[in-house]
């Protein structure tokens, strides 16, 4: 059997800029992956690109990451973290895991930060916490904001009884298979049409424009991990004024996604600038950020509302898709974004509100916070709470992460729990598996203050990525 070999032409081709990290990840590649598969290498590599900071300590791929990321600025002092840290609220906290307080309690101490709260799905991530929330003072933090800029949740409810899933399951299994495409490198051979793709933005910034033909193609596509399109179950017990929709039982189309390699390409490019011009401790380098008055600042604010743009039209297209085919409009979207930053009136000052796996939830403000493959989530209406900065859980979070969830988790105990729940899952792998994640209805609880809960989705078909992630992959 032949060794896998992977040319300059190819990583050039994907994005690697020409300089030594070509040769070397040439070697590895030979070294490392001699009989791998080239389009799995190859999407690793792409990861690796797309967020070399995440890869510095790695086993494999820590030479790689260091040759991609930017060469230490030895001008300058290294600048300073507040020791007292600002103080900051926390919801849930006999939930929460030792590593996403670490990481809440570090970025309170940046110089730049003025408020914070952390909610009751947080786990560890990169830089800010998954599950933190962040305001500060003229600056916008990448990695505050996450590789996966503008995920987001979108909720179709059709007036039609939810039992037809059942009576038609085929049909709806079909068209989830057919609106959607999963995967981290799915991509579309003939790409759709939508007006996100015109923007400007795409020809005036460098960056973009190399991003836009891939971009393109991905344009409808949902990614893997924990990205999903459902249909289900939608109870609505009483009729809210904001909702708008009379008491009832409804089928539910809901999907989860972000915005693709573009959104991951610019946090990876942008975290690179902030962490080459700003000089923190090794342990809060991930925290690095860009002021708004500065240009790299700017184009960064730019670039994130634009893949905000794109991750919003992923979401229309699937929906439209599917609504097509069902042969009905929907009576109500509910829809939010969950990885992003604001700018907002925070105690009469305007600030930048980073919210990284937090749902917004201002006053009257609807959101989606999903469950797991087998567990409700909940339409919400948000309370304007200010000591969580109008802000509330993404999910339940996880309790286990992805590697432990493949070591402990059986196929057979998977399976077991989909048919409690009378879920049929489409694709999914036991990283996905229902207890990998937090009670819900704990999560719930611990959110009561900030949200009020205004309709209940049960999960019924399921579709996701059908890959689980290679051992040597990140959590």
């Amino acid at each position: 059997m032949a060794s896998l070999q992977i040319t300059g032409k190819e990583l050039r081709a994907i994005g690697f800029p020409e300089g030594p990290v070509i040769s070397v990840t040439m070697a590895l590649v030979k070294k490392q992956f001699k009989h791998g598969k080239k389009e799995e290498v190859m999407e690793l590599l792409k990861k690796v690109l797309a967020a070399p900071v995440e890869y510095e300590n790695d086993a494999v791929f820590a030479l790689i990451a260091e040759k991609l990321l930017p060469k230490k600025n030895t001008e300058g002092a290294e600048i300073s973290l507040n020791n007292q840290g600002i103080p900051f609220s926390i919801f849930g906290s006999a939930n929460i895991e030792e590593g996403a307080m670490h990481q809440m309690y570090m970025a309170a101490k940046l110089p730049v930060a003025v408020a914070g709260a952390l909610m009751p799905d947080a786990h560890a991530g990169y830089g800010l916490p998954i599950g933190g929330v962040l305001a500060v003072k003229n600056a916008v933090i990448p990695y505050g904001v996450g590789v996966d800029i503008g995920c987001r949740m979108c909720m179709s409810l059709f007036d039609i009884p939810a039992t037809e899933l059942a009576k038609k399951e085929s049909f709806f299994v079909r068209e989830l298979g057919e609106a959607t495409l999963f995967g981290s490198g799915a991509q579309y051979k003939e790409a759709e049409e939508h007006e996100v793709m015109d923007n400007p933005l795409f020809y005036e910034m460098p960056l973009l424009k190399n991003l836009h033909g891939r971009a393109w193609k991905q344009l409808g596509t949902s990614g893997s991990g924990n990205h999903f399109v459902e249909f289900g179950e939608v109870e609505i017990t009483s009729k809210d004024e904001i909702l708008g929709v009379e008491p009832g039982t409804y089928l539910g189309l809901l999907s989860h996604s972000g915005s693709r390699g573009l959104g991951a390409q610019i946090a990876g490019y942008y975290t690179r600038l902030a962490i080459s011009k700003r000089r923190l401790a090794q342990e809060a380098k991930n925290l690095a950020w860009l002021t708004m008055d500065e240009e790299e600042g700017i184009e960064y604010w730019l670039a994130m509302n634009l893949a905000g743009e794109y991750a919003k039209a992923c979401h229309d297209i699937i929906h439209r898709k599917i609504a097509r085919q069902i042969g009905r409009k929907p009576i109500r979207i509910v829809e939010n974004h969950h990885n992003f930053a604001w700018k907002e009136m925070v105690n009469g000052e305007e600030l930048i509100v980073h919210r990284k796996g937090a749902t917004p939830a201002g006053k009257n403000v609807l959101g989606i916070i999903p469950g797991s493959m087998t567990a409700a989530g909940y339409i919400v209406k948000g309370k304007g709470e200010t000591t969580s900065l109008d802000s509330a859980s993404h999910g339940a979070g996880r309790k286990m992460s992805r590697s432990n969830a493949m070591k402990s988790i059986t196929q057979d105990a998977m399976n077991h729990e989909l048919k409690k729940h009378g879920v049929k899952l489409l694709g999914g792998g036991l990283d996905e598996a229902p207890f990998a994640y937090k009670d819900i209805d704990l999560v719930m609880k611990s959110q009561e203050a900030l949200v009020d809960i205004v309709g209940k989705f049960t999960p019924k078909i399921v579709k996701m990525a059908g890959t689980s992630p290679k051992p040597w992959m990140k959590d």
